[in-house]
């Protein structure tokens, strides 16, 4: 898990919601492209290829001269950043003395902006890192946003002198909702518009945050699954979507998950969106059923229409008793907050 997690930001610079790394100045020692990996650092004692001794992160060779090391990266989606996260795990005599970072609001996250691409926006001075560690840093509040109004699309992080770094995390906003599908629907619950998973009650074997990125978990890791239940109850998980909106149709894809599916689900929800998460988990218990108990399959698409129009701004997604399911899609319109 991340060190440093804000609970009201996604990481736009997660692999998983489709950031890119795009160039560096080196990578001798560490791939760039694990800086980016969403899953937690690990250290192999004894794994070695043939430049030198194997690290799961980004680590370039030992400079020679007066320069620093350089990465570029997409965002997942064009956002506002509230937090930055540079995890140094496992870099103990490795690890660069400093690290800033530079912000560009493109046209699009499709770009390719060179490192001297004169748009590029200082957003963290360099600042002292601690080794093995999670250091978490504040943009300028002046910066969170570009200074015409759009929307930040890549990133561009210099390490002084050189060094490696484990994960880079970029805490902030989308700054739109997904498209719409061609029936005018949007995807409400996608995190790539800002949809969260704030509670639940079980993680065991694979994160609910899951549920909500784009495309379909390859593994069954890649979804939400819970431990094998020995008790009364059920499993829950509760969502606040990207926008409220009146939602027409639900997806419930338990492709991956044969002899673990789980046997029924249901779907409650609340419009109140000024609703504290804290007090989500309480109040779900008064919530109004969306999606009466349905049936569900092993390593199947199901979709449902709700059991009648609703306006909401959370949801509660019941599984029954236990089990997996890779992604939870919810599709509506957006409505206006007032």
């Amino acid at each position: 898990m991340p060190i440093f997690a804000p609970t009201a930001a996604i990481n736009l610079a997660s692999r998983a919601l489709g950031a890119r790394t795009l160039s560096c100045s080196d990578d001798f020692f560490g791939a760039l492209d694990r800086l980016i990996d969403d899953a937690p650092p690990v250290f192999v004692p004894g794994k070695y290829d043939d430049n030198g001794k194997w690290m799961d992160g980004w680590e370039s060779r030992r400079r020679r001269d007066d320069g620093h090391d350089w990465c570029v990266l997409a965002l997942a989606a064009p956002g506002h950043i509230d937090a930055i996260e540079i995890d140094t795990r496992h870099f103990t005599g490795n690890f660069p003395a400093a690290a800033g970072l530079w912000a560009l609001a493109g046209d699009s996250v499709a770009e390719t902006p060179a490192a001297d691409d004169p748009r590029w926006r200082r957003i963290l001075a360099p600042s002292a890192l601690k080794g093995d560690a999670g250091n978490a840093f504040m943009p300028d509040a002046a910066v969170i946003a570009a200074a015409d109004g759009r929307a930040w699309t890549h990133l561009k992080l210099d390490i002084f002198p050189d060094g490696g770094v484990a994960r880079l995390r970029v805490y902030g906003r989308p700054a739109s909702l997904p498209a719409p599908r061609a029936d005018g629907l949007v995807e409400l619950s996608s995190a790539l518009g800002g949809a969260r998973a704030i509670a639940w009650n079980d993680a065991h074997y694979g994160d609910p945050r899951h549920l909500l990125l784009p495309g379909l978990g390859e593994r069954m890791e890649d979804g939400w699954e819970t431990r094998r239940r020995r008790e009364p109850g059920h499993d829950w998980c509760i969502i606040r979507l990207g926008t409220p909106g009146r939602v027409a149709f639900i997806e419930i894809d338990t492709r991956r998950f044969k002899g673990n599916y789980p046997d029924t689900c249901s779907v409650q929800g609340v419009m109140a969106p000024r609703m504290a998460d804290a007090a989500c988990v309480p109040q779900s218990l008064f919530w109004a059923d969306v999606l009466t108990s349905r049936k569900l399959g092993p390593d199947a698409f199901h979709g449902f229409e709700p059991d009648a129009p609703a306006i909401l701004s959370h949801i509660r997604f019941n599984i029954f008793p236990d089990g997996g399911v890779n992604r939870l899609r919810i599709f509506g319109t957006p409505c206006a907050v007032e």
